[in-house]
């Protein structure tokens, strides 16, 4: 038996137009033919199995596999059943899916296989297999997005899916069922008047496309949480295919990317695009993300942070997710929009009228960055004090590792890197007690990139963290 491998990949939309209307709109044929072409190339690779990770079935429990070895019915999308309705009849290679399952369970993920006649298909996994695998020819096999999974369990789901390709020496083909951005029209549009929602939808999806050509996959998968902030769609699901397609591709930068198609379907981005696993000899990127072989159970879909610890878990729930107020001390603030300013939903909220950082030429000026976490305030170490103001034991290491997080989160939502960042001044409610601790962690991180650096010891801070910091960043090429 050959070694299995992944020889090739695709991301393609989800919306039935594709199948049902192409003449319709200039763009729609251009995805059509888009897929046709898709169709022949899987063809010519001699791929033996489809993967669809498929953002329109969402799942809550764990993540579904799809193991009827013949699902028959027919589809008709909930808001285009005026298109008209897609017969289908699939080939499922139920051995895989059991195998995926089983997987999935050494690895500490919970799924299970789904065998029910009359269980419908989502439309992603139908247009993709009905125009990707028009003869029925290949056996395929679908897996949920589960709406609640991070990167860690995302990652590992993909890792399992390798296991059983390798273990089975299969050429398997990973496909993304998805849109790009995913604002869509509330009313029924004209055919011919289909476009891109926002002109800053647009800008992300060719951003994303740009990546996609260079083979950045790992990259886009990094930079999705922020994608995702900056489309403003709130659908969780949106960015974790690209996190199951980058682990599906060894979390590589170093692909060959092919767009084949971009358009719009009823105002959302819809792209077919070619991921080669050939490498273009450029060199890799860094891979910077946690690289889990197993999953916990801990999830933090949003925070890219890596997994929460004990510790925190508990100061999460002691503070029972409130972020308006933080724990009797000042009021919590949406932070101020004015020309230049740069705000993130990653970071926590201010506690005053004010930006998180604000842009001034080619310089980035952050306000003070405590170590309270986004959402929740909670304090990784502990507070310094409790409500009554009676002084704590608390770890000066984890608050100022969690400062340096936060200002991570709000450097790099402006665009920058930590390599750019060339001044800090520090404050210290207890510079005799803390500043040991403070300074093991600067080495760790900042001390690292090298900005000069003034360490000051104050009386407080208006809420009970034991650091905070004022950086700047030199935003020039």
């Amino acid at each position: 038996m050959s070694q299995g491998e992944v020889v090739a990949s695709f991301v393609v939309p989800v919306h039935p137009h594709t199948v049902l209307a192409p003449d319709q709109n200039p763009g729609w044929r251009r995805l059509r033919d888009a897929f046709d072409a898709a169709a022949q190339t899987i063809q010519d690779l001699d791929a033996d199995l489809l993967i669809i990770y498929s953002t329109t079935w969402p799942s809550i429990i764990g993540h579904q596999i799809q193991a009827d070895p013949n699902p028959e019915w027919v589809m008709v999308d909930h808001d285009f059943h005026d298109l008209g309705s897609i017969p289908y009849s699939f080939n499922i290679d139920a051995d895989f899916a059991h195998a995926w399952n089983e997987a999935n369970e050494q690895r500490g993920l919970q799924s299970r296989c789904v065998n029910y006649k009359g269980f419908p298909i989502d439309v992603g996994s139908v247009v993709a297999l009905t125009l990707l695998n028009p003869d029925n020819k290949i056996p395929a096999v679908i897996v949920s997005s589960n709406m609640y999974a991070n990167r860690s369990e995302t990652t590992v789901l993909a890792k399992s899916c390798l296991d059983v390709i390798k273990a089975q020496g299969r050429r398997a083909v990973a496909i993304t069922a998805m849109s790009l951005s995913n604002r869509m029209f509330t009313d029924f549009i004209n055919p011919e008047d289909d476009k891109i929602h926002s002109l800053k939808d647009d800008e992300w999806n060719r951003k994303i496309l740009e990546f996609l050509k260079q083979g950045r996959l790992e990259d886009v998968g990094q930079l999705s949480r922020t994608i995702h902030r900056q489309i403003r769609v709130q659908k969780v699901v949106a960015f974790k295919p690209m996190w199951w397609l980058s682990a599906m591709n060894g979390n590589r930068n170093d692909l060959t990317g092919h767009i084949m198609a971009y358009e719009a379907i009823h105002g959302a981005g819809g792209a077919v695009v070619h991921i080669d696993p050939t490498s273009t000899g450029v060199g890799d990127k860094e891979y910077d993300e946690d690289d889990v072989e197993y999953f916990h159970g801990e999830r933090g879909v949003l925070e890219g942070v890596g997994e929460v610890d004990t510790v925190q878990k508990q100061e999460i729930e002691a503070t029972n997710g409130q972020d308006d107020t933080l724990g009797g001390g000042p009021a919590l603030w949406d932070p101020t929009e004015a020309e230049g300013s740069v705000n993130t939903d990653s970071a926590p909220k201010p506690v005053g009228a004010y930006p998180h950082a604000r842009k001034v030429g080619d310089m980035l000026f952050l306000s003070g960055v405590g170590p309270r976490q986004p959402g929740t305030n909670a304090i990784p170490g502990g507070p310094i004090h409790d409500d009554n103001g009676e002084p704590l034991d608390y770890d000066i290491k984890a608050q100022t590792h969690a400062v340096v997080n936060n200002v991570r989160r709000i450097v790099e939502e402006a665009g920058a890197t930590m390599d750019q960042v060339v001044d800090v001044t520090t404050f210290l409610v207890d510079m005799k007690r803390d500043f040991a601790g403070y300074n093991e962690v600067w080495a760790e991180t900042l001390g690292k990139v090298g900005p000069t650096r003034t360490t000051l010891a104050i009386d407080a801070l208006p809420t009970p963290i034991a650091v905070e910091m004022k950086v700047i960043v030199h935003l020039a090429e």
